[in-house]
């Protein structure tokens, strides 16, 4: 499920790529990185969506929406 709303913005880079593989480090990260950037609404709704979601690789997805990962 891709939200309309994580396309009317410019993603941040996130340094998520070498980083704790575990799929809360990884949110911690991006929520982290957001709202750094001024996106606080958007870091509580990727992680009410990553909570929601089915699988690691459906979180990973959907944090991708709102981070660009990139080496640490």
């Amino acid at each position: 499920m891709t939200n309309e709303n994580t396309q009317e913005f410019d993603r941040p880079d996130a340094p998520m790529i070498g980083a704790d593989g575990n799929i809360f480090a990884q949110l911690g990260i991006a929520s982290k990185t957001l709202k750094r950037h001024g996106y606080r609404d958007r870091a509580t709704e990727m992680t009410n969506r990553v909570q929601q979601s089915g699988s690691y690789m459906e979180a990973l997805a959907i944090i991708q929406e709102y981070v660009t990962p990139v080496e640490q």
